[in-house]
């Protein structure tokens, strides 16, 4: 069907057409479902086009067909969660309606489809705020369904579905966690809902669900349907996971549980609720959770195991005694029936039909448990004359002569011997299981002289008992074997031999099951579970692996034998026989290997005593043999890797074997470091190598071997695994291991540190390689070559420039301790200055995830910052920018880099990230710092921008616009932007020339904070000044070309004010002014007719294409016809002078340091 799609459509209106509820509907609509189930897009339009047409009718195929495909489509699909969200709300109104539906199996389905809607539609709305009537459909709907779980009349099934449900209400209406990174979509709660929403009581459902919880454990200790209170206790292994909160209070509950409510059921409902509470106890004992619980899960499980062995007993009582009072029945009607009849003969036979069918019954297929009961209850229901009379009989019918007359014809001395039978208490007692029994060793003891004497007729009771083996007559004398001799073994070949060997070897395997008692259940009774010692199966395989291990080798019988010289032809004979012993016992190991591979798991107690008993066996003959080939290790092996391709990655039997058996070869290391490789099954290699160090002291430097090379590895995941597993142990009181990783770590650090080359010579070294001054010469920090740690994933030296990857593979697991052990961050700092560049630089990158989640409150890591070593003084700006990058700087912060500026000389950095932080006079005195920094680069003049935006307030017109990734503290300790421009100003010398350019370029960049206004204001305040910066008048020209409004004030009053101060007196000035003047022309015509004649006409030497433009201006200019003349006699007869480019001898406006040479101080001449 899924291969040929059927029309949605089409098939559906076939099965309206057909009659109702007829086979052909039945057929039709169950292809639709298969080919829906296939391909589910087309569900939510028929789900959405249907439910409306089953809302008030009747039960039928059609209603039942339609709401089973709204469950599935909701419940089971693969649609996806919007479209199954968008179906449940679009079907809550007919399903709210379906509630009150009188037939209960419609109701069932509405109720087990509710446990999906619930969560779907509470997390939609969560985040959808105008669906109030939605969330009035979705509480109606819920208070009928918790109505179901406490109505007297409502069915089991719906009753069962409604208490899910609730169980999933629980769910929804309580917390789970709260960062929204880590919350799953598919587990809707609490925390998805804000606590200001419209119409959702936050806390109100928080409320509800508490009583809910406090409703289900109610339900637990007082409900007597055993198929409710199991789906309760089943509901709570997925509680207590996504909800951990709530683990306390299930144990506690399930450990506090008996069950009392269900004392009127039958054992085996009681039982199987038993069975579902110690599962989930079991379970929590085993998962994370459970593990602070454990010894209140130990005493629970003690408790319901003591009284499920009191409950299986009083049932067993009450068989027995059923049977009895049955049989007694029986007895009665029989003597009653007996003596009515009494004088006719008693002829009467058994019917041939009861005859037949008790022949032809298979006693073996009832439990031995029952049979032993019936036994005994029959034993006790008959009377003790009866049960000899009938034994009597049957030794008639049989032919076997009665044991009481053998005694008596016995000699008189054998019957003086045999003391008279003691009478039998009458104390009724119950049966006992014999392979339940404990058996001291006394009573198993093989004592052959005593077992002779009694044989001899010297102890009496061994002749009573003798005498009633299958009630026959013997004779003591005649059992004295003096004589007897037994007889040779036949001479067997050897695949007749094999053969033997297997087929024992197969009854052993197939047979031994049977002597495991089997409780009522089937089950293992649990004094032979595996836990509680071992089993007959174990013994059986123990004798076999013993028989194998310890077999009697054809050697020389004695020493003395040994020592003799032994003839070619007996070496002849003997050495067949050895190989062929050894071949057997191979091909025997084999055996027992294949059975053991085939069910590893259950068989793994054997595999561990056979390899114990190899080990010993080995031990013993090397002993005696020095050259005995050693069994162990190539067994191991064989279990190892036939058993690895089988692995897992959630198997756990493996770490026990290896953790059971004596010595761990090699090889089978060799095959965990390859399993740690393996990601689908790396668990098992790292679980096993994590219990190796921690349980297994001689084999902990091995694993932690392992450990150390594979955090090296350069796969992330494996590699981080290992570092997971040392993370452990990265505490000061588990020695060794944490001096073992630590010194690790610091190895790797080191490997990254600038290293002599290996063909390179100490300073001190002549040249017959004298270098006993060598290790003088070195460095601090550096380490001879042959003391660096070398694993198989690391390079012998590391590849410049740096790769972060091979970078990577070094600190990983020295940054992974820091958050353990932050001592480790101090030699951090310390290797960091001999790294070379690139290294320092991958370093810095890489660090980063370690100092945020440290934190800038980290106490180590503030001293660290206050007292790191020369050398690592970017690592520490790269911190200290790692602390400010997403938030403002703390004050401890702030005032630790104001003291280090102020006690060390560090890079004006240092400033940039808390600079925002300061006082107005802070910022003043540092700026210049900052803004030196600039030399050219795209880095630092973004840097410096950042921070004219950060201290610098903006214009009021515009407050607010304008944003800033740094911080800012309040507004009064900003600077205006006229004050950051003059102080540029006023700064130059220290700044440097070239620097405060580029600053007051960047400051012309920011448009929106240094627009015109403000410039006007900044060039009013520097021509106040009693000393002009020499960058003054670069900066008017830079300010008239980008704002054309400041020409007038520029030429009106800022050079007239210049003229009056005497400009010309300063020639860097002096030139910038005839720049600006050429510059705004002609606006700068009235200004220039106030300079004195030589420097005007100095002006326009220099300007020659000034001449037409002032004379013209003159010309139109009424006044003094003198001064007019004057003018023009200065500017020249020619009406047509063309402009020219600047004279050869002619300045251009000074741009760079090399060109501006800075003037002697020009005092402020009056006006």
């Amino acid at each position: 069907m899924a291969e040929n799609p059927l029309d949605p459509l089409q098939t559906l209106t076939a099965a309206l057409a057909v009659p109702p509820d007829s086979r052909e509907q039945a057929e039709l609509l169950a292809a639709l479902r298969e080919n829906l189930e296939a391909h589910p897009a087309p569900i939510p339009v028929l789900c959405q086009t249907l439910i409306r047409t089953v809302s008030n009718s009747q039960d039928s195929l059609l209603k039942r067909w339609v709401l089973e495909l709204v469950q599935f489509g909701l419940c089971r699909s693969t649609l996806s969660i919007d479209v199954r969200t968008s179906l449940a709300s679009a079907s809550l109104e007919v399903l709210v309606g379906l509630l009150h539906d009188a037939n209960s199996v419609t109701v069932r389905i509405v109720v087990q489809t509710f446990a999906t809607v619930y969560p779907l539609l509470f997390r939609f709305l969560c985040t959808n705020r105008q669906q109030r009537q939605l969330w009035d459909l979705l509480i109606q709907g819920k208070a009928k369904i918790l109505e179901f779980v406490w109505a007297p009349n409502v069915s089991n099934g719906v009753k069962l579905a409604a208490v899910k449900f609730m169980q999933r209400v629980i769910l929804v209406q309580t917390r789970g966690v709260s960062d929204p990174r880590l919350q799953n979509k598919n587990d809707p709660n609490l925390s998805f809902c804000p606590a200001d929403h419209p119409f959702i009581p936050v806390g109100a459902l928080e409320a509800e669900g508490t009583r809910l919880l406090e409703g289900v454990i109610t339900i637990l200790y007082t409900s007597p349907n055993p198929d409710i209170v199991t789906a309760v206790v089943n509901s709570w292994s997925g509680l207590a996971k996504q909800r951990p909160a709530q683990t306390h209070l299930i144990i506690s509950a399930l450990a506090s549980w008996t069950p009392a409510a269900l004392s009127a059921l039958p054992a085996s409902s009681v039982k199987s609720v038993e069975k579902a509470v110690r599962i989930l106890l079991a379970h929590l004992a085993r998962v994370p959770l459970g593990a602070p619980y454990a010894h209140q899960i130990g005493e629970a499980l003690a408790q319901q195991n003591a009284r499920m062995e009191q409950a299986a007993i009083n049932e067993r009582n009450r068989k027995a005694a059923a049977a009895a009072e049955a049989n007694r029945k029986r007895t009665i009607s029989g003597l009653s029936d007996e003596s009515g009849d009494a004088k006719r003969l008693k002829t009467d036979h058994p019917s041939a039909a009861i005859v037949e069918a008790l022949a032809s019954f298979d006693f073996s297929s009832l439990p031995a448990t029952l049979v032993t009961d019936l036994i005994v209850a029959n034993l006790q229901a008959i009377s003790g004359p009866d049960l000899l009379n009938a034994v009597q009989t049957y030794r008639q019918a049989h032919g076997i002569r009665d044991p009481q007359a053998s005694t008596s014809t016995a000699p008189a001395d054998t019957k003086s011997s045999t003391p008279q039978p003691v009478p039998q208490s009458t104390v009724k007692q119950e049966p006992v299981d014999p392979l339940q029994m404990d058996i001291d060793d006394d009573e198993i003891e093989y004592e052959p002289d005593k077992l002779n004497l009694e044989l001899s007729g010297h102890v009496g009771p061994m002749q009573t008992g003798i005498e009633g083996v299958g009630g026959a007559d013997f004779d003591l004398e005649d059992m004295q074997f003096v004589d007897f001799k037994i007889p040779p073994p036949k001479d067997l070949q050897e695949e007749e031999r094999s053969a033997i060997v297997r087929a024992s070897m197969a009854r052993m395997w197939d047979g031994s099951g049977d002597l495991v008692p089997v409780g009522g259940d089937g089950t293992m009774a649990d004094s032979h579970r595996p836990n509680q010692g071992a089993s007959p199966n174990d013994l059986w395989m123990l004798l076999l692996v013993r028989m194998v291990t310890r077999v009697a080798h054809p050697d020389p019988a004695s020493n003395t034998e040994s020592e003799r010289i032994v003839p070619m032809e007996e070496q002849d004979e003997q050495e067949p026989m050895k190989v062929d012993t050894v071949s057997q016992m191979e091909r025997v190991r084999n055996t027992i290997c294949d059975y053991i591979i085939a069910d590893f798991p259950t068989r793994v107690r054997l595999a561990i005593t056979w390899m114990n008993e190899e080990w010993f066996n080995d031990r013993i003959q090397q002993s005696e043999d020095p050259n005995w080939r050693q069994n162990y290790p190539t067994w191991v092996h064989h279990l190892v890797s036939r058993y690895e391709p089988l692995l897992d990655a959630k198997d756990r039997t493996f770490a026990r074997f290896l953790l059971d058996i004596p010595l761990v070869p090699p090889d089978v290391l060799n095959l965990l470091r390859d399993l740690c490789i393996d990601q689908e099954r790396m668990q098992v290699g790292f679980t096993t190598l994590r219990e190796f160090v921690s349980q297994r002291p001689p084999m902990r430097t091995q694993a932690m071997k392992i450990l150390l090379d594979l955090s090296t590895h350069p796969e992330k995941v494996t590699r981080g695994a290992a570092i997971i597993t040392l993370k452990r142990w990265a505490t000061p009181d588990i020695c060794p291991m944490n001096d073992m990783i630590r010194n690790f770590a610091l190895q790797l650090l080191r490997r990254l540190q600038s290293r002599p080359t290996p063909d390179s010579k100490p300073p001190d070294s002549d040249m017959n390689g004298d270098a006993s001054h060598a290790d003088e010469a070195m460095e601090d920090g550096e380490m001879p070559q042959e003391e660096l740690v070398q694993t198989e994933y690391l390079p012998a030296q590391i590849d410049l420039p740096a790769q972060k990857p091979q970078v990577l593979q070094h600190v990983e697991l020295i940054f992974a301790l820091c958050v353990k052990v932050p001592e480790l961050l101090d030699e951090i700092f310390a290797a960091y200055g001999q790294m070379e560049v690139t290294v320092q630089e991958t370093v810095q990158e890489l660090i980063t995830p370690l100092i945020r989640s440290l934190g800038s409150s980290h106490g180590r890591l503030l001293t660290l910052m206050r007292t790191f070593p020369p050398g690592a003084e970017t690592l520490a700006f790269r911190v200290l920018t790692i602390f400010t990058e997403n938030g403002r700087p703390s004050a401890p912060l702030v005032s630790l880099v104001k003291s280090l500026i102020s006690e060390r000389d560090l890079d004006a950095k240092f400033l940039i990230p808390i600079i925002a932080e300061m006082d107005k006079a802070d910022i003043i005195r540092h700026l210049p710092r900052i803004v030196s920094m600039l030399n050219g680069s795209a880095e630092n003049k973004a840097l410096v921008r950042n921070v004219f935006a950060a201290i610098v307030t903006t214009p009021p017109q515009t407050f607010g616009s304008v944003t800033s990734n740094l911080p800012r503290v309040r507004q009064s300790e900003l600077l205006t932007p006229a004050e950051l421009m003059v102080l540029l100003h006023e700064s130059e010398k220290e700044i440097g020339l070239k620097s405060a350019i580029e600053a007051i370029g960047i400051c012309f960049s920011m448009t929106d904070v240094f627009r015109s206004e403000i410039l006007a204001v900044v060039m009013q305040q520097i021509v106040d000044e009693p000393v002009l910066p020499v960058l003054f008048l670069r900066t008017v020209i830079q300010a008239v070309t980008t704002y054309k409004s400041l020409v007038g004030f520029v030429s009106t009053t800022l050079l007239s004010r210049l003229i009056t101060k005497k400009i010309w007196t300063n020639p860097p000035l002096w030139e910038g002014f005839i720049r600006c003047a050429k510059t705004i022309a002609p606006a700068s015509f009235n200004a220039l007719l106030q300079l004195p004649k030589d420097q005007l006409r100095e002006l326009v030497d220099k300007q020659p294409n000034l001449k037409a433009g002032l004379r013209e201006y003159v010309l139109k200019k009424a006044g003094n016809k003198a001064r007019q003349a004057g003018f023009l006699d200065l500017f020249g007869d020619d009406q047509h002078v063309n402009p020219v480019s600047p004279q050869a001898g002619e300045s251009p406006l000074p741009t760079t340091p090399q060109q501006i040479v800075t003037p002697p101080a020009v005092p402020a001449s009056p006006a």
